[in-house]
């Protein structure tokens, strides 16, 4: 049985945690409705209105440490009060909630420093910036709620952002066929988190937080499994993972802080923040546990193996994204403290993973927008800055210690050979498998673009590096690469402790010390390989692969299967459905009204408004009224 959940009133300071949430939704407002009075200035608004939410939200985190009681809550109005339905408008900051603000708003501010010089020649950048406020505003209310509704209402308001940010370049078709495609996956899992939120209110009459998790021991297992299936496919919708995973490198067509903000500190770690919050429901059923691991086991894998055969600079980061956030996934699943080891591992993952991101932006913005790794090489001597910077950020990536991915990644391969009996080992195997390919694709990425032969087109006369605006975001992210992971593994899992309860360790199968020797050989071998098939360059044409190669280079047949089992199906039926409606349903109205146009225009012929007329048709009417009269009475109509 779970422990009582109980969250305090703020007050003082920490009663004003909604200005966290107000400020950037303000400066959205303004930069979209103010127009182009806006432009020589807006953009300075969207960084700094982050910028202040994140000095608010470390204020706010000094606050929270120093009370005794680590959660409290903000009340600020009635959201919904129908029947026996209370929703209520309010803020909840607890340990949990403390860490994503500062991310969201830490590496945020970075994005939208980076931005600035990023998107400095778009004609559109104060639009821009307002979709980007917009996006941090709901991503802030989707950690802050403190019921579900306000988590669905921030869910929501991150859905519409992505769809507005991916398809920010709309006059180019795939950038507006990928935002439709991110909107359109992100509303199947939504559909389940939805169904999840009425089954709360159906089974326990509440979606409070506090009074859910109280709830759950009380309920069935088969509806906790229920519950915990339909939160989960809400969480692989928004994080990407199987089988809702191919609008993530999609999304790639936003411009490149777009895919930073995605992809490192805010979207896509919706999905693990739900399964974390929702910790007390998830851990009330084994099976449910179960399945949670297996989708992460299995996502890690289809990223990593996806992410060796991509050729662009940012789909193989958008891969590597869908792997991580397996990890995490997977260690979410495992529950007890490996709920603390998924949160470090987003955490530190926020770091690198936006310096590789922005590192390929500035890739991008000295190369004439190219991202074909096999046209880059040599790129070390020309970009020095952003050499270095997106190498400790591989490093970080393929956790060679003592950076950040190390302190973070491997724990939870530790954590996953501590299950029982085969199981151990499938999940061990499967997160020890994942760390040599991801060596393996991130070091073939990093050889690709910086070492090697010069591989460029003949319009690539002289790369240069960014300029100082967008070079200061990466240096700032690379002390993250380096030093997060090893003052997180230390310090987190003690400050989570009153969200996920006291951490727990199992015996593994293997030991530590031999587990991580293992960790370590199989990056090693990993990236090595990567090194020495990749240092001289790589073919510049896409050449003929076996069954596996061709496989990855077509998304795992993703899209394909989709498109066979429910677009072609999907559009069939719209097709049969529009057909019906026009020759069935209008078909059956229009032909009865054309029926009684028709005869009432015959019927009007009769009246032809001549008076001879009418007076032939009495006599002809009153004849036949004798005839038949004299026919009765002859006997002849008997």
């Amino acid at each position: 049985m779970h422990e009582t959940v109980e969250y305090a009133t703020a007050d003082g300071f920490l009663s004003s945690v909604w200005l966290l949430v107000a400020i950037p939704l303000a400066s959205a407002a303004i930069l979209l409705l103010l127009g182009k009075r806006a432009d020589r200035w807006g953009h300075w608004l969207g960084v700094g209105s982050v910028a202040v939410c994140f000095v608010l939200g470390l204020t706010y985190f000094l606050q929270l440490r120093g009370l005794d009681n680590r959660a409290v809550q903000v009340s600020l109005f009635d959201f919904i009060e129908v029947g026996s339905l209370h929703v209520d408008f309010g803020l909840l900051f607890d340990p949990l909630a403390a860490v994503f603000v500062l991310l969201i708003t830490g590496v945020g501010s970075l994005i939208h420093l980076y931005a600035v010089g990023y998107m400095e020649h778009d004609p559109r950048r104060r639009t821009f910036f307002g979709y980007f406020n917009l996006f941090v505003a709901a991503m802030l209310l989707l950690v802050l709620g403190n019921n579900y509704v306000m988590l669905y209402l921030g869910w929501e308001g991150v859905g519409l952002a992505s769809y507005l940010l991916i398809a920010f370049w709309y006059d180019r078709p795939s950038a507006a066929t990928a935002g439709k495609k991110a909107f359109l996956m992100n509303r199947v899992g939504d559909a389940g988190f939805a169904i999840a939120i009425f089954l709360m209110f159906a089974q326990l009459g509440t979606t409070q937080f506090n009074e859910v998790f109280n709830g759950v021991g009380a309920l069935s297992s088969g509806v906790v499994l229920t519950m915990g299936l339909l939160l989960l496919l809400g969480a692989c919708g928004k994080s990407g993972q199987f089988p809702l995973q191919a609008w993530l490198p999609d999304a790639m067509e936003g411009p490149t802080p777009v895919s930073a903000l995605i992809h490192a500190a805010t979207m896509v770690t919706g999905g693990i923040y739900l399964i974390a919050r929702s910790n007390p429901i998830f851990s009330a059923n084994e099976t449910l546990q179960t399945v949670v691991v297996s989708v992460g086991a299995l996502t890690l894998l289809i990223g990593c193996v996806i992410g060796c055969a991509k050729d662009d600079i940012k789909r193989v980061l958008a891969w590597s994204t869908v792997s991580q956030i397996g990890y995490m996934l997977l260690g979410v699943g495992l529950g007890g403290g490996a709920y603390a080891l998924a949160i470090i591992h987003l955490l530190a993952h926020g770091f690198f993973k936006a310096g590789l991101f922005l590192g390929a932006g500035s890739v991008m913005h000295g190369m004439n927008d190219q991202t074909d790794i096999r046209r880059f090489g040599g790129l070390w001597r020309y970009m020095r800055i952003t050499w270095a910077t997106f190498g400790l950020a591989w490093l970080a990536i393929i956790g060679i210690p003592p950076l950040s991915g190390y302190f973070t990644k491997e724990p939870i391969i530790v954590s996953a050979f501590e299950r029982e009996g085969w199981t151990a080992w499938l999940y061990g195997g499967a997160a020890l498998l994942g760390a040599a390919l991801t060596a393996f694709y991130m070091t073939r990425l990093f050889v690709l673009t910086f070492h090697g032969p010069k591989r460029w087109t003949e319009d690539i006369k002289h790369p240069h590096e960014s300029p100082p605006i967008m070079t200061t975001p990466l240096v700032l992210l690379s002390v993250g690469s380096i030093a997060a992971g090893a003052l997180m593994a230390s310090s987190v899992p003690d400050w989570l402790e009153p969200v996920f309860g006291p951490h727990t360790e199992h015996e593994p199968v293997l030991s530590h010390g031999v587990i991580t020797a293992l960790s370590i050989v199989v990056t090693v071998l990993g990236g090595g390989l990567a090194w020495a098939l990749f240092r001289n360059g790589t073919a510049l044409q896409e050449q003929p692969a076996g069954v596996v190669v061709t496989a990855a280079r077509r998304n795992l047949y993703a899209d394909a299967f989709n498109e066979a089992v429910f677009e072609k199906p999907g559009i069939f039926l719209t097709r049969a459905l529009v057909f019906l409606d026009n020759r069935g349903i209008d078909g059956l109205v229009n032909g009865l009204a054309a029926a009684v146009g028709g005869g009432s225009g015959r019927l009007r012929r009769l009246q032809t408004g001549f008076v001879r007329s009418y007076a032939m048709s009495m006599l002809t009417g009153a004849l036949l009224i004798v005839a038949a009269f004299f026919a009765l009475q002859l006997g002849w109509l008997s």
